[in-house]
């Protein structure tokens, strides 16, 4: 992705959690010039990688496969000095965006629709072998359990969530005609290096980066290492 896109992205969903009253940590608001001067203090936000995100999934399209992000908590499966065992993002999907089917082998999630648009989820579980298993979902949705065919498309309207469970693939795309989408995803400690399994094992999950402009925000895998 060219920088430029990226700083479009990020402006764009720091609008919309403007216009949704959402108040970001301080972090969010630190300008490149600014991390240079951040010390060890701020480790945790560097080894958790808190903070701006985007993915293309390596794909070079972010219009129509990609979406912007924010972590706002965080632990580290690799450290211990990080115990939470939690975490909490923001995701912006617009319409015509999609997010590449995947699923995760330690992490659950709820994800809930903050506001905007109608999001949609086609899920599957998932075999041992990691394909697409031809078998009924359990759906668990907002105190509802029910079951869905392999494939099935959940339409959640704001306010409305889904817990995804341990390997149950799942993507996101924006229902047509409904605008632009704001999740959150409030789930078990999140690792995007190691924890997402994509059906297309072509795809990644950060971006290769064309600098063509100054960045906006650094993104969470960009943070100069203190004293650096």
């Amino acid at each position: 992705m060219k920088r430029s896109e990226i700083n479009k992205a990020l402006k764009d969903m720091h609008q919309m959690i403007r216009e949704y009253r959402i108040s970001l940590p301080p972090f969010c608001d630190w300008l490149p010039e600014e991390w240079e001067e951040k010390g060890e203090e701020y480790d945790e936000i560097r080894d958790t990688m808190l903070g701006w995100d985007i993915t293309d999934f390596g794909l070079g399209d972010f219009e129509t496969t990609g979406f912007s992000l924010i972590t706002l908590r965080n632990g580290n499966l690799q450290k211990e000095v990080y115990e939470k065992p939690y975490a909490e993002k923001l995701l912006m999907l617009k319409e015509g965006q999609y997010a590449q089917m995947h699923y995760h082998a330690y992490k659950m999630e709820d994800i809930i629709n903050r506001g905007g648009g109608n999001i949609l989820i086609r899920v599957f579980n998932s075999n041992e072998d990691g394909s697409f298993a031809d078998t009924d979902v359990t759906v668990y949705s907002d105190g509802r359990v029910y079951t869905v065919p392999a494939g099935t498309q959940v339409r959640l309207t704001p306010g409305e969530s889904i817990t995804i469970t341990r390997g149950l693939y799942h993507d996101f795309s924006v229902e047509e005609g409904t605008g632009t989408v704001l999740l959150g995803e409030v789930s078990m400690c999140n690792d995007d290096c190691t924890d997402n399994y994509f059906s297309n094992k072509k795809v990644g999950r950060f971006p290769e980066i064309e600098e063509d402009e100054a960045p906006y925000r650094l993104l969470c895998n960009e943070y100069p290492r203190a004293g650096k």
